[in-house]
C-alpha cells in the first residue's frame, strides 16, 4: 500500500475514531451518572479520557509500520 494512501486512511480512522469515541462516551455518561456524585464523574472522564489512546496508538503503530521488503 502506498505511504500517501495509508497515512490518508490512519487520519480518517483517527478522526473517526474521536468522534465517535466522544459521543459513546458522552451518552454513557449521560444515561448511567447523572445521579451519581462529583468524585464518580471525575474518575467516570479521568478514564475514559484516557482510554481513546489505546486504540489510537494501535492506529499509529499501523501508519508507522515499514511495509516488508519486496523479493
Amino acid at each position: 500500500m502506498p505511504i500517501r494512501l495509508k497515512k490518508l486512511i490512519g487520519t480518517f480512522l483517527l478522526v473517526a475514531l474521536v468522534i465517535v469515541y466522544a459521543l459513546v462516551a458522552s451518552i454513557f455518561a449521560v444515561a448511567q451518572l447523572s445521579e451519581s456524585g462529583p468524585l464518580v464523574h471525575f474518575l467516570f472522564f479521568l478514564f475514559s479520557g484516557l482510554l481513546w489512546v489505546l486504540p489510537a496508538m494501535g492506529i499509529i503503530k499501523w501508519l508507522i509500520l515499514e511495509p516488508p521488503p519486496k523479493g
